[in-house]
């Protein structure tokens, strides 16, 4: 199991405490509506939706009888996407949501991931407070009479499809004149639902599916990285279709693949997501340290300003918050667009996607060329328990303090034509070390000096 601000994630089974059992389902629900009832006393709706994993079905149920028990009303919005949840939060003025999902992990995994009013994940504040309630099962039940209901609602999928066509930049018309031929791998998932929904509504001419089928039995490992994607490469590489889009279990990230069945590379989702953002938006731009210099470089060519987060989402989007982002995100696939909600959202990444595809009259690896060419090497120093993480990163801070060096997560070091950037594990002891340059060689290079800097004090 693994706790953190923005969930409980753990796998199915074992004894209680080691896994993400019955028992610790209602624990930590039950905690969760605790906090929500003691930041507003007058709570009373708590939306739920869940990704199409095998567990699913059980987790929902103790889900959503714990928080009856607890007083609330649930409205269950089925199989639904995170992005869906977070907005049927804000359409329907609950006062929280639930999103049964483990993201990118393995069929074996689920999780609780927790929002708040607004349909967003919680601060590390909210999310301590949580987990504190949860380890003093500090909680009450609600008596016979005071019992919550329960509610289905399956139109939220369709509304969410809805608010996507109907933002500005979303220009269906020149979609459906492109012609675009399409092939979506959603992983056995929700995407397998809402993704042809969505590209039927958009005007995408043909749409070739690949594991869309919501059984929750992922035929590949769920992360939408290359080593997994062998197969819709392949179907790429066959011919007739422009563009592949990959999707996770719970569609809030994404992943391009090109007319040849070449990655497009995850981390240029958002880049080019955001190049056509600021083409019509003129605005500022947040991903986290550990994203790609090329979002950097794409704002700047527009005059605007770019800003770093800490890693994870609630951090980059109060950062957009706090500089008025058009556009921000992540580079694991993940786009945020506020105009329409403070979420990584691929519906909303696809849409804006193929509107620039279609406006730009190329092909997706012509496109792909088109942005600065960065590669980003992702490796890990292991330590011994009890090793003192934050000792070793301040030395490392004073070693490169001729660099620009940014601390707010970690420590990132900013060289003139590359970057290193060093963070300790929550949950085991490492420190990860990703590091990027003009070439893989590079990037490899850099971080190895870094690498073999920390290994010299340890």
């Amino acid at each position: 199991m693994i706790k953190s601000i923005s969930g409980i994630r753990g796998e199915i089974g074992g004894p209680a405490g080691n896994g993400l059992t019955p028992l610790d389902i209602v624990k930590f629900t039950s905690a969760y509506a605790t906090w929500v009832r003691r930041n507003n006393p007058s709570a009373k709706r708590i939306v739920v939706g869940r990704d199409a994993r095998l567990s699913g079905e059980m987790v929902r149920q103790v889900v959503c009888g714990t928080l009856m028990g607890m007083g609330f009303d649930v409205t269950d919005i089925g199989l639904a996407s995170t992005p869906t949840t977070e907005l049927a939060v804000t359409w329907l003025k609950a006062d929280g949501g639930l999103i049964l999902t483990a993201s990118h992990n393995p069929r074996h995994w689920n999780a609780l991931k927790l929002l708040n009013s607004q349909g967003e994940f919680l601060s590390a504040a909210d999310g301590n407070q949580v987990l504190a309630i949860a380890d003093a099962e500090d909680f009450d039940y609600a008596t016979v009479d005071n019992l919550g209901s329960y509610t289905k609602d399956d139109s939220m999928n369709a509304r969410h499809i809805e608010s996507v066509l109907a933002l500005d930049l979303v220009d269906a018309d020149a979609i459906r004149k492109a012609g675009f031929s399409v092939a979506i791998d959603c992983v056995n998932s929700v995407g397998g639902i809402i993704l042809p929904q969505l590209l039927e509504r958009l005007g995408v001419s043909s749409v070739k599916g690949l594991y869309c089928e919501p059984t929750g039995d992922f035929q590949h490992n769920p992360e939408p990285l290359e080593k997994n994607l062998g197969d819709i490469m392949g179907l790429m590489k066959q011919g007739g279709c422009d563009v592949a889009f990959v999707v996770d279990p719970d569609v809030d990230r994404l992943a391009f693949i090109d007319e040849n069945g070449c990655m497009y590379g995850e981390e240029y989702t958002l880049v080019t997501v955001a190049d056509y953002v600021l083409k019509h938006t003129p605005g500022n731009t947040v991903s986290n340290l550990s994203s790609t210099r090329a979002l950097r470089d794409v704002t700047r060519a527009y005059g605007q300003q770019y800003n770093a987060a800490a890693v994870g989402e609630v951090n980059v989007t109060t950062k957009m918050k706090e500089t008025g982002a058009v556009i921000g995100g992540e580079g694991n696939g993940g786009v945020i667009y506020p105009a329409l909600h403070y979420g990584r959202d691929a519906l909303v990444g696809i849409a804006l996607f193929l509107s620039h595809l279609a406006h730009e009259g190329k092909k997706v690896s012509q496109l792909r060329r088109t942005y600065p060419q960065y590669y980003i090497a992702k490796n890990r120093i292991d330590l011994k328990p009890g090793t003192d993480v934050d000792s070793i990163l301040r030395k490392v801070k004073d070693i490169y303090r001729n660099e620009e060096i940014n601390d707010i997560d970690g420590v990132k070091i900013d060289f003139p034509d590359k970057w290193v950037h060093l963070r300790k594990s929550n949950t085991e002891p490492i420190i990860r070390v990703y590091s990027e340059a003009s070439t893989m060689e590079a990037a490899n290079a850099i971080g190895q000096d870094v690498m073999n800097v920390i290994t010299s004090m340890i």
